[in-house]
């Protein structure tokens, strides 16, 4: 098969302890799934059907990466947040059918044009521009489920520049893993190499060129980035 240009490269996410890569497929994000986090965004954190929005397959970027501040934005945020990186199709799933997908979990933050989604919520439009940002998905290795198991628990951290920003427990999420993956096969059929950014805990806030980045889930990963 001849193209007009050089293809691009097939965006991808190491796997820990393997030499295999993880191809990523999609990225599906669930907005406010931590009702401390929904409360600060000025909404409801009642249980109602969970908010999806995507980001472009190649915004992952590794662990140790030096991220370069984006461009259209004075008000960039940190995310922190827990991955399942999915490993065969789904569609229509219950959450049982849903958690028997998870290929593994990693640590991912959703950088976030925080200035833009602003702007987008008042004008009623939607969010692509402050959260489809290049490079906008940093990420750790993921973790097969038979090394870590399934994650329901476990505290869930940011720190910048070794200040505490974000702290909360992933048993805190209004909707798990499991629901929010079975919800998600409702309206798209999803497929081996998928990633899932399963919301983010209170405390979200801005980055400066120059800060340095950690955030951690217990038994999962530590993410390291500096903004540049």
């Amino acid at each position: 098969m001849q193209y007009v240009f050089p293809a691009p490269p097939q965006p991808r996410v190491g796997v820990a302890g393997r030499t295999e890569w993880f191809p990523v497929h999609r990225i599906y994000c669930v907005g406010q799934n931590y009702a401390a986090h929904a409360r600060e965004m000025g909404t409801d954190p009642r249980r109602e059907a969970p908010c999806f929005f995507t980001k472009p397959a190649d915004a992952v970027v590794p662990n140790g990466s030096e991220l370069p501040y984006p461009p259209a934005t004075h008000n960039l945020h940190h995310e922190v947040e827990l991955v399942a990186a999915i490993g065969s199709a789904l569609r229509d799933a219950s959450s049982q059918e849903a958690r028997s997908a998870i290929f593994g979990y990693a640590v991912g933050l959703d950088l976030t044009r925080r200035d833009l989604q602003s702007r987008a919520r008042q004008l009623g439009r939607p969010w692509d521009t402050s959260k489809a940002l290049d490079r906008g998905a940093p990420i750790t290795d993921i973790h097969p489920v038979e090394t870590v198991g399934h994650v329901t628990a476990g505290a869930i951290w940011l720190e910048v520049n070794g200040e505490p920003r974000q702290s909360a427990d992933v048993s805190d999420m209004i909707w798990s893993v499991p629901e929010v993956i079975a919800e998600l096969s409702c309206l798209f059929e999803l497929l081996a190499g998928d990633l899932i950014f399963t919301g983010t805990p209170a405390g979200v806030g801005p980055l400066e060129p120059g800060d340095r980045v950690e955030a951690g889930i217990d038994g999962v990963d530590v993410l390291r980035i500096v903004v540049v």
